[in-house]
């Protein structure tokens, strides 16, 4: 398993809709960043589904490193 790329040291912060699915890079290698493109193949990671319960502003974490996932929860701060 490969560790996961830092995508940038900051969340992306999304407008998520009510009801809909969102695919989250997990490796960080994706060039649609917060969410997954397929470029995961081969690291032995896998993007993370979000199903967003509301419609409202998500953080997505940028870093990879949160304990949250796909949440940021401020790990990019220690980097």
């Amino acid at each position: 398993m490969t560790e996961p790329m830092i995508a940038q040291k900051s969340p992306f912060a999304v407008e998520v809709t009510a009801g809909k699915a969102y695919w989250w890079c997990a490796c960080g290698r994706s060039a649609k960043q917060p969410f997954c493109d397929g470029s995961h193949k081969e690291t032995g990671m896998s993007p993370l589904e979000f199903k967003a319960e509301k419609t409202e502003t998500i953080h997505f974490c940028g870093c990879k490193a949160t304990a949250n996932q796909p949440r940021c929860d401020g790990s990019h701060k220690s980097l």
